[in-house]
């Protein structure tokens, strides 16, 4: 459990709800949290999901592992508890996007059920939407597009996940997408049709 330090403070509660901001929106305020491996797929399919949306009119936005480590995170390394700290905060600013009524979506390795668990339980049922990015190592590897794999293989990069650090697979994720067998465009279909039969989004 993070320490809350700051003393004398309070929570100013907004005279506007989330569901006024849903209606001017049009659509369902939630987090699309996508998990998996290094190359298995996430930033892609979540920014494809995200030009899809935008084409229909909503407004969503892509939280990205790399880029959140550029500016919010940039204090944070790979170890196990920086790991859970990026998480824990990424977890907070995807749920006040959700609270403004986007569609958040997160590409974070987040290899530690346990850290997802907690974003999870920052939201109402149903606002947190787990997208396993499945991808069988060795395909991975073969991507490999940042050339992280042959240097972790090569003891260059320390704790890398699914060579020297753990990645714990969800178990009842909301969606399970395959990349072995699933393009981007197959993959996006996919959740694009999760989000219409939830009723997040109206069918195009």
């Amino acid at each position: 459990m993070t320490e809350q330090k700051a003393t004398n403070i309070t929570w100013h509660q907004s005279l506007l709800s989330k569901q006024d901001r849903e209606n001017i929106l049009g659509q369902k305020g939630v987090v699309v949290w996508f998990t998996g491996l290094p190359s298995s797929g996430k930033s892609t399919i979540a920014h494809a999901v995200e030009e899809e949306l935008y084409r229909r009119g909503h407004l969503c936005y892509v939280l990205d592992g790399d880029n959140i480590r550029h500016g919010l995170n940039k204090n944070l390394g790979f170890s196990p508890e920086d790991r859970e700290e990026n998480i824990r905060r990424i977890g907070e600013v995807a749920r006040l996007f959700a609270q403004a009524g986007l569609i958040a979506m997160t590409a974070f390795i987040s290899p530690y059920r346990k850290d997802r668990d907690k974003a999870r339980q920052l939201l109402e049922d149903g606002e947190f939407i787990e997208v396993f990015v499945k991808v069988s190592l060795k395909e991975a590897e073969e991507r490999d597009p940042k050339g992280l794999y042959k240097k972790a293989r090569a003891g260059e990069i320390k704790e890398f996940t699914g060579i020297s650090a753990p990645y714990e697979e969800p178990l009842n994720p909301e969606l399970a997408i395959d990349t072995d067998q699933l393009d981007p465009a197959q993959s996006k279909d996919m959740v694009i049709q999760y989000l219409e039969d939830k009723k997040i989004i109206n069918k195009s």
